[in-house]
C-alpha cells in the first residue's frame, strides 16, 4: 500500500512540475489524464495567472465541474479574469445552483454580459462570441489608436482587427487590420487607413455559416452585429473548437449511436450502454424485416438452396453503395455545396452512377461464378449460367436502389427537421438489406422460373 501511495505521489509531483513549467496545452493534456479529485488538488495549488491560462483552454475536460469545485471566491475571480466567451461556455454547462452562485459572485457589468451571451441559442454566433475586442471612435487618429491598443492588448481576445464605430450612434462603420494601422502616420485619421465595411453576421447565425464565412473571406475574426451595432466578435479559434465538437457528434451518429457528451475514456459504463443500446435495438428491430422478407421466399429457397450462397454478397453490396451515397450527400449538405432544392439533381446524378456501379459489380459476380464453375471449386449445377445472370442482374438493381435511396434519405431527414447525420451508414444499410432481398428474389423468380423455381 505504501509503495502504491509512493507511485501516486511521484505521479502527482511529475504533473505538478508540468503545471509549473510546460506549455499550457501540455498542462491541459496532463490534467485530462488525472482523476477529478487529483486535478482539483493540483489546480488549487497553481498560481492564479496559470490557473486562468489553463481554464481558458477549450481542451480542458470537465472544466465546469472543476471550476465549481474551486472555492467560490476563487472561482468568481477566475471567471472574471478569463475570456468572456470561455467563461460563458463554462457557465452554460453548469447546473443550478452552482451557476447562480458563480454568477452572483461576479461584478454586475460582467454578470449582465454573460447573461446576455447565455440567453442566445447554443451554437449561434452570439453564444460563442467574445465581447473583448478592440473598438475605437471614428474621430480618433492612428497614433491614439495605437496607444490605446498598447494599454488594452492583454485584456482583448485579438488586436489584429480594429473596429471603428460612429462616436455618437455607436454604429459599426469600418474595420482595419493592425498591419494597415502600423503603416499609417500617427496624425492620420483612423478612417484613412480603414478598409471598407467589414463582413458581418447576425447574432443567430449558425456555426456552419460562421465557418463558411470565415473560410470564404479568409478572416481571423468575424463581427457579430445587431441593428448596426457590434455586439462581439467570433475568432477563428472559436470556430475551430466548435466545428471539431460538431464533427465529432456527426461521426458518432454516422456510426449508429448517440453523440457522446464526454471523451470516450471518461464515459461511465452505464452511460456508454445508454448511448449505444437504443440505436442497436432500433437497427436490430429493423433487421428483423430481413427475416420476414426471407420467410416470404421460403418456398423458393427450398427449391434453390444455391441462392442462399449469394445473400451476404447481395446485401453488403447494396448497403455499401447506399452508405457511399449518404456520406457524399451529407458532407455536401454540410458544406452548402447543395441545398434541399437540389434533390432532383442529386437523384439524376446517382441513378446512372448506381447503374454503372451495379453493372461493374454484376460483371465481377458473373465472372466469379463462371470461374468457380470452370475450375471446379464449386458446382452450381446445370443451370449455373442462369444463376450467374440472376446474381448479375440483381446486383445492378440493388446497387442502383442503394445509391438512390442513400442519397435521398438525408434530404428527407433535413426536410422534416432532423439532422442529416442521423442517416447513418448502419441505418441506410438496414434499409437496403430488406429491399435488396426483395429485389434479389424477384429477379430470381423471373430468370429461374421453369428451371430451378
Amino acid at each position: 500500500m505504501n509503495e502504491f501511495a509512493s507511485v501516486l505521489d511521484d505521479e502527482a509531483v511529475a504533473v505538478a512540475r508540468v503545471l509549473a513549467n510546460d506549455h499550457v496545452a501540455d498542462v491541459v493534456e496532463a490534467l485530462n489524464r488525472e482523476p477529478r479529485e487529483t486535478a482539483i488538488e493540483l489546480l488549487c495549488a497553481v498560481p492564479f495567472e496559470r490557473l486562468v491560462e489553463i481554464f481558458d483552454q477549450p481542451e480542458l475536460e470537465s472544466a465546469p465541474e472543476l471550476a465549481a469545485a474551486l472555492p467560490r471566491a476563487k472561482a468568481g475571480k477566475l471567471l472574471t479574469a478569463m475570456s468572456v466567451d470561455r467563461a460563458a461556455d463554462i457557465l452554460r454547462e453548469l447546473d443550478e445552483p452552482a451557476r447562480s452562485e458563480l454568477l452572483g459572485a461576479l461584478a454586475p457589468p460582467l454578470r449582465a454580459t454573460l447573461l446576455s451571451i447565455l440567453g442566445y441559442p447554443e451554437g449561434s454566433a452570439a453564444s460563442i462570441m467574445t465581447t473583448e475586442f478592440v473598438s475605437v471612435p471614428s474621430d480618433w487618429t492612428v497614433g491614439r489608436t495605437l496607444d490605446y491598443i498598447r494599454k488594452v492588448e492583454r485584456t482583448r481576445e485579438t488586436v489584429y482587427a480594429i473596429y471603428i464605430t460612429d462616436k455618437d450612434t455607436q454604429l459599426l462603420l469600418r474595420a482595419t487590420g493592425l498591419r494597415r494601422l502600423i503603416t499609417g502616420e500617427p496624425q492620420d485619421s483612423i478612417l484613412s487607413v480603414a478598409d471598407r465595411m467589414p463582413v458581418t453576421v447576425t447574432p443567430l447565425t449558425d456555426r456552419e455559416t460562421l465557418a463558411q464565412t470565415i473560410s470564404k473571406y479568409d478572416l481571423l475574426a468575424l463581427p457579430v452585429v445587431d441593428h448596426g451595432k457590434i455586439l462581439g466578435i467570433v475568432t477563428i479559434d472559436d470556430i475551430i473548437d466548435t466545428m471539431v465538437e460538431e464533427t465529432t457528434e456527426d461521426v458518432h451518429r454516422f456510426g449508429g449511436m448517440e453523440a457522446l457528451d464526454e471523451p470516450y475514456m471518461k464515459m461511465g459504463f452505464l452511460a456508454m450502454i445508454q448511448k449505444r443500446a437504443g440505436w442497436l435495438c432500433a437497427l436490430f428491430l429493423s433487421e428483423m424485416l430481413t427475416a420476414n422478407a426471407m420467410q416470404s421466399y421460403e418456398g423458393e429457397l427450398e427449391k434453390a438452396i444455391v441462392l442462399t450462397l449469394f445473400i451476404p454478397l447481395i446485401m453488403s453490396s447494396g448497403g455499401n453503395s447506399g452508405s457511399q451515397a449518404t456520406s457524399l450527400v451529407i458532407r455536401a449538405l454540410a458544406l452548402r455545396e447543395i441545398g434541399l432544392r437540389d434533390w432532383w439533381r442529386v437523384a439524376l446524378r446517382e441513378l446512372p452512377t448506381g447503374l454503372v456501379l451495379g453493372s461493374i459489380l454484376g460483371i465481377v459476380g458473373i465472372c466469379r461464378i463462371a470461374l468457380w464453375q470452370y475450375f471446379g471449386f464449386y458446382d452450381y449445377g446445370s443451370h449455373w449460367m442462369l444463376i450467374a445472370a440472376t446474381v448479375g442482374a440483381a446486383l445492378v438493381g440493388i446497387v442502383t436502389f442503394g445509391s438512390l435511396s442513400g442519397s435521398m434519405l438525408p434530404f428527407a431527414l433535413k426536410r422534416i427537421g432532423f439532422d442529416p447525420a442521423s442517416a447513418s451508414a448502419p441505418f441506410v444499410a438496414t434499409l437496403v438489406d430488406v429491399t435488396g432481398l426483395v429485389i434479389y428474389f424477384s429477379v430470381a423468380l423471373v430468370i429461374l422460373r421453369g428451371t430451378l423455381l
